[in-house]
């Protein structure tokens, strides 16, 4: 959703954290959709003039409920992120390596079975690489950090305006 990021990015940044239903209940309210329906809107990223209008009058909106909240949305992410790689650290389960080595070897696997005609390509097994590759992402994306807070971030440093001081 780099597009959005570059239109709304409060509404793109929600949307990647743990208050995403907040961005899309915004989007909905302007549009006077539902939320599911704001969701593939968004998720679609196919959208006129008119839709593109909405999503920043809904961007404004939900800039001016989060700091009636007092929320900072790319925080209350890296803190998601931090606390599910605090309870790793404390617990040392073996579950959540387990997982990420499955995953990526399934993923990979698949690829690698694809590629040399070891499997026949089937709607389910393209199904599954699909899932795989999805869950893959976030394996990165827990070990070794999003970079799409950072790129939204990049982004608003870019739209703001330097202060000057004499």
């Amino acid at each position: 959703m780099n597009w959005l990021a570059q239109i709304a990015p409060t509404i793109a940044t929600a949307l990647g954290g743990p208050l995403g239903g907040i961005a899309y209940e915004a989007v909905s309210k302007v549009m006077g959709i539902s939320q599911d329906d704001a969701k593939k809107m968004l998720d679609d990223g196919k959208l006129t003039a008119d839709q593109i209008a909405s999503v920043q009058q809904a961007e404004i909106a939900l800039k001016a409920k989060a700091q009636e909240l007092g929320l900072d949305f790319e925080k209350l992410a890296v803190e998601d992120r931090n606390s599910a790689r605090n309870m790793q650290s404390n617990t040392h389960s073996y579950i959540p390596p387990f997982l990420a080595i499955g995953i990526t070897v399934g993923f990979f696997g698949i690829l690698y079975a694809l590629m040399t005609d070891k499997v026949t390509k089937s709607d389910e097994l393209m199904i599954m690489l699909g899932s795989l590759s999805t869950a893959w992402t976030g394996v990165i994306a827990f070990y070794f950090g999003s970079s799409a807070g950072s790129q939204a971030k990049d982004q608003l440093l870019h739209q703001s305006q330097p202060t000057v001081t004499k």
